[in-house]
C-alpha cells in the first residue's frame, strides 16, 4: 500500500517542478509516477 495517494504524488511532483528542486529528486518522483503507472501530461524541464 502506497504510503502517498496517486493525487498527492503528482500534485508534489508538479510542485517539485514549480519550485525549480534538485533534477534527482524530480528524477526519483516520476519513477514513481512510472511504477503506479499514472500520467503527468508534461515531461522533465531540460
Amino acid at each position: 500500500m502506497p504510503l502517498l495517494s496517486d493525487e498527492l504524488l503528482l500534485e508534489a511532483y508538479h510542485q517539485a517542478v514549480r519550485l525549480q528542486l534538485e533534477r534527482e529528486f524530480l528524477y526519483m518522483l516520476r519513477a514513481e509516477i512510472k511504477r503506479r503507472k499514472l500520467s503527468v501530461g508534461e515531461e522533465l524541464p531540460a
